[in-house]
């Protein structure tokens, strides 16, 4: 969930760190601080809240710390410790000589602490992480080795971490290391950077090597070494990183949330490049590799997700199970881990995670994949923990994705299980061909119609200021966008902090119509289809109750003008496919009202990007 950077060569540490954290604020934005090599001495800098309150400490003392050349950097989402300075990163021992940074969760902390205790340190501050600090002082105060010590502390430790480790005696050294929690080392020209996420490096460098679990790497200048936690010797892979540093700009945007919001289209486009040629060629996902007849005799489907991308499998589910014919179950994956986990070799599982670092759902997969399972991972992030276990793979390839209320990913996700539910049905010849390739049509002319609704966006800014004073909010649907209504009612909690609540239509009268009254606005999603009618009926319901009704549709039926208050419309669009477009009005609604409310849009209070802690 937090955020780690840590440089060492020749350039301006400080400088590095906060540039890196910046990049990685999305992670967590409680408390920073960095620490630096100074005069032969490890200096600590840490502010409680925004990173800019650290910047603004930095700066008071950058002429001193600007000639240092290595250092480490945190960026925190609190889990053990209130959000202040002294619970802030980095930690260290009693004696100040170690400093160290962490992301995870140290589940066995207060037993290591007790132990230390005895031992004759002292703890300062709540933290899980401060026991790592001492830990490492320990067993370095008996091996004189840092890496040794790194390696003796982590056999200690039980639980989740990515760890950047310095010590005032072991000049030019960082040791970092990890385990179920991401971390990777870019290189440079005699330089190296250690880094959460690839953001926090890319305007460095392209090349970079991932750590695996329980490895652990020892970084100089000149030098880069890695071994496992066994003190084994391991080969360096080196990659290259697709990333592109402009993603990281706003380019003119007043938030990344809107810039993003207007990237959709194209992002479409990227998700069916090289996938869908042509609607009479069929769907090309050449990193599926699930065995086709096994493919053809499969009925069962499980998909696990969290947050946005769990209601990205929700339509999922749906539109495999209307195309194939399989039985789809979707679970939460904080739910599935905690349960006996009923799967076999005869079933497929599906991962799905904006990230490929969500912890829940790494741990989900895991226990599927000791059954038997093929794992299948629909992730940004083709470089993720996620995909590293995967069977088969599906890259959404929406980008770097900044602002921490998904949207991009989130279509990205959609369009990429209408691609692999059209796929299953070809390989299982269970639709007809007419009606995929009208299906096709319409994916391939889909970018048009965001674009048309992005392009006339004055009535939902209308809606969002007529209705940006409400406490609460209900969002209706039926259907395929049951799942839509989840989301809309996901961002606008996100980021406005509104309470929104989304239900199946139908489930109105069986309790929340209670809630129902002059103060509280509806919006029903009416797309045209099967389930307009009654989705209408249910809006009607809600206004004989005083309900304040707002309409996102696609029809131009005269009586939505008598019912509703306030109208959104959108193109006109095949049922099947109406959540790709649906949703964009509700992500920009959320959006221009938490906006009109003052809200941080990009970083919503209590809220990190990615949770990589169960």
């Amino acid at each position: 969930m937090c955020g780690i950077v840590g440089y060492i060569g020749s350039k301006p540490a400080v400088d590095i760190l906060l540039e890196g954290l910046t990049n990685l604020e999305y992670r967590g934005y409680d408390s920073a601080g960095i620490a630096v090599e100074v005069d032969n001495k490890v200096e600590l800098y840490k502010a409680e809240g925004k990173l800019q309150n650290l910047k603004d400490i930095v700066n008071k003392n950058y002429t001193h710390i600007a000639k240092s050349t290595i250092g480490i950097g945190h960026i925190r989402w609190a889990t053990h410790g209130v959000p202040n300075t002294v619970n802030a990163h980095p930690h260290s021992c009693n004696c100040g000589r170690v400093a160290v940074v962490h992301n995870g969760i140290i589940e066995n902390y207060k037993e290591l602490k007790a132990k230390l205790e005895k031992q004759g340190c002292t703890f300062r501050s709540q933290t899980d992480t401060e026991t790592v600090a001492h830990l490492v002082a320990s067993e370095y105060a008996k091996c004189g080795d840092l890496t040794e010590a790194v390696r003796l502390a982590t056999k200690q430790i039980e639980g989740a971490y990515a760890l950047c480790v310095i010590h005032q005696d072991v000049k030019d050294t960082i040791v970092a290391t990890r385990r179920n929690a991401p971390l990777l080392v870019g290189i440079g020209e005699k330089e190296y950077y250690v880094a959460s996420d690839v953001p926090a490096i890319i305007q460095y460098t392209k090349k970079a090597m991932y750590l695996d679990d329980n490895q652990i790497v020892t970084l100089t200048p000149d030098s880069m070494k890695l071994i496992d936690i066994e003190n084994n010797s391991l080969e360096q892979k080196i990659e290259h990183l697709p990333w592109e540093p402009i993603a990281l700009s706003k380019m003119g945007y007043k938030h990344f949330m809107l810039k993003e919001i207007h990237e959709q289209p194209d992002v479409v486009r990227n998700v069916l490049s090289g996938k869908l040629r042509a609607i009479d060629e069929p769907v090309c996902l050449k990193e599926v590799t699930l065995d086709r007849e096994k493919l053809k005799k499969l009925n069962r489907i499980q998909i696990v997700a969290c947050g946005t991308s769990l209601h990205a499998a929700l339509v999922g589910k749906y539109i495999i199970e209307d195309f194939c014919g399989i039985a789809v179950d979707v679970e939460p994956s904080s739910e599935y881990i905690y349960r006996r986990t009923i799967t076999d070799e005869n079933t497929l599982v599906i991962g799905v995670s904006q990230s490929g670092e969500t912890a829940d759902t790494i741990t989900a997969v895991r226990l599927a994949k000791k059954k038997g399972s093929h794992i299948l991972i629909v992730t940004n992030r083709p470089d993720s923990t996620m995909a590293r276990e995967a069977d088969s793979l599906v890259p959404v390839n929406a980008g770097i994705e900044v602002s921490v209320a998904a949207t991009k990913s989130y279509m990205a996700q959609l369009i990429s299980f209408y691609l692999l539910a059209i796929y299953m049905a070809e390989v299982k010849e269970s639709i007809a061909k007419e009606k995929l390739e009208e299906l096709k049509h319409e994916l391939i002319i889909l970018p048009q119609k965001i674009e048309k609704v992005l392009s006339h966006k004055e009535n939902i800014q209308a809606c969002a200021k007529k209705f940006s004073g409400s406490k609460d909010f209900v969002f209706i649907a039926r259907g395929i966008n049951y799942p839509t209504a989840l989301e809309g009612a996901l961002k606008l909690k996100e980021i406005s902090y509104i309470n929104a609540t989304g239900y199946p239509a139908g489930e109105l009268k069986h309790g929340p119509i209670a809630m129902l009254d002059e103060s509280m606005p509806v919006l029903s999603i009416l797309m045209s289809g099967k389930v307009y009618e009654k989705i209408l009926s249910n809006s009607e319901e809600a206004k004989a109750r005083n309900a304040r009704m707002i309409a996102l549709t696609d029809s131009t039926d005269p009586k939505l003008n008598e019912l509703f208050d306030s109208t959104i419309r959108v193109p006109e669009i095949c049922e099947l496919l109406s959540p790709a477009l649906a949703v964009v009005p509700l992500q920009l609604l959320a959006y221009y009202i938490a906006e009109f409310l003052g809200k941080d849009v990009d970083q919503p209070r209590n809220l990190a990007k990615s949770v990589t802690v169960e």
